[in-house]
């Protein structure tokens, strides 16, 4: 069977191979010469001020990182596509499933073949070009302190190994109960992707209670958020240590009350963009955030990895139950 499914699925695996390949020459590239430019920056700031100097990395660097950890995140969706949806409709769509299904290898067998071995393909290659990007951006990531970031979360470390999982069964689930190629691709694509937006919106802020802290406005934090309202209310903020800020309040005086509505906020507010965050961070203002503490990360990734897993096993029975049923 082992033999058999390699025959059937060597076209792709050779395709996923030689893509993986081009993509690993280009990230130990890309790595050593983040590397080599963080370790010049580093030099240049040695006496101290490091953090103005280090965030030309992400200048330089930031736009193609982000650009290949948007690849990262769509491989397993693709994988669902083009490995899972396939999987047992082009048997269904063929009708080789009346010879495969009355051999001497059970349904049941030829099933957990097939989902083990091509299930073990995906996360092997979903693992592998993350552990590629983790470590050929972890100087950006360092500097950008913003490992919380949907885009920084799903693309790196362990959480890819689990959504490749999810999604190779869930296309393989759908062609199952679609019994048509096409669909089954197109509602794989379409499912996985609802997800990668709900589950980071609405679900992995749940995954434990977020704390509640002050954060003491200064010129440096002024500068790096992405929206400062016109009575306090802000966007974007960016809070030293790198914790995932789920809410932030407007801008606060030392009691408490709110200061956009304030002569001396709106005087701030007329000034230029070089001279209002010092005129802000003089004013003993603060902002409280609810935020998810940076050293949770690993929690984080090890409870997404498991519940997309947890949710491929159960997609993975759902499957052996409808094989062993009526279906001809």
């Amino acid at each position: 069977m082992i033999w058999v499914t390699w025959r059937q699925f060597r076209t792709q695996a050779l395709v996923g191979v030689g893509a993986l390949l081009l993509l690993a020459v280009y990230l130990v590239i890309l790595g050593l010469q983040i590397r080599h430019s963080y370790d010049d920056l580093h030099a240049q700031c040695a006496g101290g001020g490091c953090a103005g100097v280090l965030s030309s990395l992400t200048d330089d660097y930031g736009f193609r990182v982000d650009l290949i950890g948007y690849l990262l995140i769509a491989v397993p969706g693709l994988i669902g596509m083009f490995w899972g949806a396939p999987l047992i409709t082009r048997e269904l769509e063929a009708g080789t499933h009346r010879v495969v299904w009355n051999q001497s290898v059970t349904r049941g067998r030829w099933l957990a073949v097939k989902l083990g071995v091509l299930g073990l393909a995906s996360m092997a290659v979903a693992g592998l070009y993350s552990l590629l990007l983790t470590w050929a951006a972890s100087r950006v990531d360092l500097v950008a302190a913003n490992r919380f970031s949907p885009l920084v979360f799903d693309a790196r470390n362990i959480a890819p190994v689990g959504y490749a999982a999810f999604a190779f069964v869930l296309g393989t689930a759908l062609g199952l109960f679609v019994r048509r190629t096409v669909p089954a691709m197109a509602q794989t694509l379409v499912v996985f992707a609802v997800l990668q937006v709900v589950v980071p919106d609405m679900i992995r802020t749940n995954y434990a209670e977020p704390v509640r802290a002050n954060v003491p406005i200064t010129a440096d934090i002024v500068r790096s958020m992405t929206k400062i309202g016109r009575y306090g209310d802000i966007g974007g903020l960016t809070v030293p240590g790198g914790p995932w800020v789920v809410s932030t309040s407007a801008l606060l005086d030392s009691s408490g009350k709110e200061v956009g509505h304030t002569t001396w906020y709106q005087n701030c507010a007329k000034q230029s963009l070089d001279d209002m965050p010092v005129c802000l961070a003089k004013g003993n203002i603060h902002v409280q955030v609810t935020e998810q503490p940076a050293d949770r990360y690993w929690k984080f990734q090890w409870i997404e990895t498991a519940l997309f897993t947890a949710l491929a096993a159960a997609l993975a029975a759902l499957c052996f139950w409808r094989i062993r049923g009526r279906l001809t």
